[in-house]
């Protein structure tokens, strides 16, 4: 689409979804129109609407961080803001949120509870409700959000979409009303993967007028194999019916992806977690906005969400003793957590714990909320960046995963959600397909790479087959089948020997299917044992091929065959 037609038909999306409550201020879209007429159409985002949320400055738009009485307007567009209209973003207005960014469930706002994407009945997650909803629903192709204790992940994974939490200070907060401003990130919402992160890396770059920016050197792309931790099972008690099945399978599937899965103990983190709200930190968000508060105590319950304003007023009575002790505190669970970490490329978690709905928040909206930061609340005060992605559904309802690593490890989360996004899948390979000969370039052409050696389990024969180029069928011999008694030729391997040696060679999903979609009769591809107990997928023969077809079992592969005299 031209920016033009983007634009059109976000606003057609608007009329015809029936959410309002997504928007504080929505521009009017002769005025989104025109902006977009002047849109340069080889800009990066060139074509691309995007959504605000509303503690986040937009030129000309009121700023409320969902507080009528707090709103001012701003004469500039904060970094984050500005970035994405240089690389030819188009802003559509400014998000409704969780009342200023205090809470994970939607609903703490005078402007209205935003409603889940997929089931009305139930919460967005918050505090980035309005900007996550708009991008599930597919208004806006991008959206910012901000993240404490996991704004913009939580109602990343409550709505099916990719949130981008970056290293803290790579996104200046300029322009941004801060929750607490040194643990504040702008993030990104996006519905692909790709696209959430060139936004995110486009918004990057450090402020003057942010003391807390900065700029730092990504870390390393991890190795083809590279360690994972999950939680303990102690540490995911407590999981929304049929959760803890989808996590599972999420890990599974990302160890078939060559990804070393281990399970490590993560009580520090969850320790650390809790001190964002039960510690002295909640102070930072009193110094943010408990002036108002204070000023304005006759709005509570109207303007001003009663359980925001008791949290944030509940920061007025820390003292620099606790703020102290929590700091020390904080420091000894970090040194925990790096050395539970020690060794692998990030942690995999799920995004939240549970799904509420609108009743469950409204009859507990303390403790309901808690229960959804276990595995958010603790990054930005640890200073680790993470990305949330989904992984599936439960129960008709999104299910949502998250990778969690070390400061500007960005780009090392990306790659390994990428596995999870487009899946690979490992291939048993023993004739013409291995490296150097003649359809090796198939598996090459398919974005094959080459895991390395392998050999069957010992009850496989191979036969050298008539066709051009020559290669040969594997065929598996079921216990006390055909061939497979006492002085039968080649009855070692059917009796437990040494196996045929063959390659494992890695393919993308899309690779793979192309592939086997086009192997010729009478190969086929199924399930092949090897001989330290995997299965995997591999090149076999259909049974029938092989009766007048020499059996060469002895020579142990396909290379030893054909270097036989």
């Amino acid at each position: 689409m031209t920016p033009a037609e983007r634009v059109e038909a976000a606003y057609d999306r608007i009329g015809s979804v029936g959410r309002p409550e997504i928007w504080i201020h929505l521009r009017r879209r002769n005025e989104v129109l025109a902006e977009a007429a002047r849109v340069d159409p080889e800009l990066p985002l060139a074509g691309l609407v995007a959504a605000v949320k509303d503690n986040i400055d937009v030129a000309g738009l009121p700023t409320t961080a969902g507080a009528p009485s707090y709103a001012y307007r701003p004469d500039a567009d904060a970094p984050a803001v500005a970035r994405l209209r240089a690389a030819g973003t188009v802003i559509l207005g400014k998000t409704n949120l969780d009342q200023f960014a205090t809470g994970l469930v939607g609903t703490r706002s005078p402007y209205g509870a935003v409603r889940n994407a997929w089931d009305p009945a139930r919460i967005s997650g918050g505090s980035s409700s309005g900007s996550a909803v708009a991008v599930a629903l597919g208004i806006a192709d991008i959206a910012l959000g901000t993240d404490t204790a996991g704004s913009g992940r939580v109602p990343a994974a409550l709505n099916g979409i990719v949130g981008v939490k970056p290293t803290k200070g790579l996104v200046p907060v300029t322009g941004v009303v801060p929750a607490c401003y040194s643990l504040d990130c702008v993030t990104v919402f996006a519905r692909d993967l790709r696209l959430a992160r060139t936004a995110a890396e486009i918004v990057e770059g450090p402020d003057p007028a942010d003391p807390l920016s900065r700029t730092g050197s990504q870390l390393p792309p991890p190795p083809a194999r590279p360690r994972v931790a999950v939680p303990a099972e102690e540490n995911l008690r407590g999981m929304a019916d049929g959760w803890r099945e989808a996590f599972d399978t999420t890990a599974v599937r990302l160890a078939s992806t060559g990804v070393e899965i281990v399970e490590a103990d993560v009580t520090p983190l969850l320790e650390a977690a809790r001190l964002l709200y039960d510690g002295a930190f909640v102070a930072e968000r009193y110094a943010a906005v408990g002036g108002h508060l204070d000023k304005h105590r006759d709005l509570i319950g109207t303007d001003l969400d009663p359980t925001v304003a008791s949290i944030i007023l509940a920061g007025r009575e820390k003292t620099a003793v606790d703020w102290a002790v929590d700091t020390a505190r904080l420091a000894t669970l970090g040194a925990a957590a790096r050395a539970v970490l020690d060794g692998c490329a990030a942690l995999l978690t799920p995004t939240t714990t549970w799904h509420p709905t609108l009743g469950e928040v409204a009859a507990d909206p303390v403790g309901a909320n808690a229960r959804m930061g276990r595995f958010t609340n603790f990054a930005n005060l640890l200073d680790y960046a993470s990305l949330a992605v989904p992984a599936g559904f439960v129960n008709g309802l999104p299910f949502g995963v998250m990778l969690t690593g070390p400061a500007f490890s960005d780009r090392v989360l990306t790659a390994l959600a990428e596995r999870l996004a487009n899946p690979a899948l490992d291939l048993f390979v023993v004739g013409a397909h291995l490296t150097g000969q003649p359809l090796n370039a198939q598996l090459v052409q398919a974005g094959g790479t080459l895991v390395g050696p392998a050999r069957t389990a010992g009850n496989y024969r191979l036969h050298a087959l008539s066709t051009e180029p020559p290669k040969p069928g594997l065929v598996r011999i079921a216990d006390g089948g055909p061939g497979t008694g006492p002085g039968a030729h080649g009855s070692a391997a059917a009796e437990g020997g040494p196996g045929i040696e063959g390659e494992i060679w890695r393919l993308p999903a899309a690779g793979f299917g192309a592939l086997t979609a086009a192997v010729p009769a009478p190969m086929t591809i199924g399930t092949v044992e090897l001989a330290d107990g995997r299965r995997v997928s591999g090149f076999l023969v259909e049974p029938y091929a092989v009766e007048n077809a020499p059996d060469i079992t002895r020579f142990g592969g396909w290379r030893a065959y054909l270097a036989s005299p």
